[in-house]
């Protein structure tokens, strides 16, 4: 099945959220602060993954209206 523009998307946002955790395994977050901000990141890229998951389940449902 090729790629849709949802699963390119999803693709991106999800190198975001793997390079977000990456930095934090590797220890780049200097303070508390820096550390809430990089699991903020990563709790928006993921709702937005979310998001973007739910769309695409509610637009598939429109493939039969292409009249």
């Amino acid at each position: 099945m090729p790629k849709t523009v949802f699963d390119v998307l999803k693709d991106k946002l999800q190198e975001s959220v793997d390079s977000c955790e990456e930095s934090l395994v590797s220890g780049a977050a200097k303070d508390y602060a820096q550390y809430r901000e990089i699991c903020g990141v990563i709790r928006g890229l993921t709702t937005a993954i979310q998001e973007i998951e739910d769309l695409a389940k509610n637009y598939s449902g429109y493939d039969d209206y292409d009249d």
